[in-house]
């Protein structure tokens, strides 16, 4: 028995030491790449973490204070897991005034919008079919866009005023702002005579009578905004946030609130963090290294918010924004991240498996490369050597 046992203690030392001997390989492949005359004109921020064994596996320079890039799209799908959860639904609701008098409604339908990015044709033409089962066949009124459930900006706080985006409205298809004139058609094609109605803005009165909702998941809108890198999707999913507050109209201050709320809860509450938007597109966004692996730690430690993320991250060499990146190297279909560009800036940041089963997650994000190629290169060769 004595000799079992010793045999046993020999064999965890034994791993033990080449646990440690594989950190420090790895270690030593991280300094090397940071060597690199890259950064003689450029700076960066790394940090990965062991997700099974719950530690810092590497870090340099984690607590910089950067921007995201696109990599801000990884906190804003967090915090709307965290606080709203992977049932959340957006809602596009119809309402009408007025009295039915016969087949004609003397009043008003009321389309309310909840923000939801990706309604098409197809869903106005339901949203139609429910006018008409009304059992009408003419309106005398008006057909009314209401817009009020956020604030009234139509980008986004420190956009570059030359980027090509579309407006921040909770009424749209296809990003443009032509939602009342397309259901106006739709609700026409239903046999409805629209001759003595006009369009208008407001609000909906607390009087008005529900006829009916369209709903779309969170995780649908979550696909798009992450394996893509949809700008508005991502938008749209702030202000699903912002909404959570309660306050009746979403506002960007509220989002920044919640966001910073769930910072606090990881312990990170002390660092002075710019939250400006939710794409990433902002000058004014400032975070970390440290504070995106948390937040996939934080992720990764809550079975809810994991099992809906992780089917949104782009997969290297597999498809998304890394559909062309590692591929033929051991990272290939074993990086799932989310990627960042502007000017300047290129990020990563997410999970993978390391060659001893180990869960990682990792962030990196190169600022004042001229040239994000650079940026892109470095980070796959973090993720190679994470992976081999």
């Amino acid at each position: 028995m004595m000799k079992i046992k010793a045999l046993i203690f020999l064999v965890i030392i034994a791993c033990g030491s080449l646990a440690a001997a594989a950190q420090e390989a790895l270690q030593v492949k991280l300094d090397s790449l940071l060597r690199d005359r890259m950064f003689q004109t450029s700076q960066v921020g790394l940090m990965v973490y062991d997700l099974t064994a719950d530690s810092m596996l590497f870090a340099y320079n984690q607590q910089q204070l950067m921007r995201p890039a696109s990599t801000m799209k990884v906190v804003t799908a967090i915090t709307a897991l965290d606080c709203l959860g992977s049932d959340y639904e957006y809602e596009t609701r119809l309402y009408y005034t007025g009295t039915i008098d016969g087949r004609t409604l003397n009043g008003n339908i009321y389309c309310v919008g909840g923000f939801d990015p990706m309604l098409t044709l197809d869903d106005v033409t339901a949203m139609a079919v429910l006018v008409k089962a009304l059992n009408i066949d003419s309106i005398c009124g008006q057909i009314v866009a209401d817009q009020t459930m956020k604030e009234a900006k139509d980008y986004g706080e420190g956009w570059c005023w030359d980027d090509d985006n579309p407006l921040l409205l909770p009424l749209t298809i296809g990003r443009k702002n032509n939602f009342l004139q397309t259901f106006a058609e739709e609700v026409a094609r239903q046999g409805v005579n629209l001759e003595r109605v006009r369009m208008s803005s407001g609000k909906v009165p607390q009087r008005a009578q529900m006829i009916g909702s369209y709903r779309r998941r969170l995780t649908e809108v979550m696909e798009r905004m992450m394996k893509v890198s949809d700008n508005f999707y991502a938008e749209s999913v702030f202000y699903q946030t912002a909404a959570s507050a309660g306050k009746g109209v979403a506002r960007a201050t509220d989002a920044r609130n919640v966001t910073r709320q769930l910072i606090a809860r990881l312990g990170l509450g002390h660092h002075a963090y710019r939250i400006a938007d939710g794409s990433g597109l902002s000058l004014y966004n400032y975070v970390s290294a440290e504070l995106l692996c948390m937040l996939l730690r934080h992720a990764w430690h809550t079975p809810a918010i994991i099992e809906a993320l992780l089917p949104t991250l782009p997969i290297a060499g597999v498809d998304g924004t890394l559909e062309k990146r590692m591929r033929g190297t051991a990272a290939e279909g074993n990086v799932l991240a989310k990627t960042g560009t502007v000017s300047g800036i290129s990020s990563l940041a997410g999970y993978c498996t390391a060659a001893n089963g180990h869960q990682l997650c990792f962030a990196i994000i190169n600022q004042g490369v001229m040239r994000n190629a650079l940026g892109r290169d470095f980070q796959d060769k973090v993720c190679v050597a994470l992976c081999e």
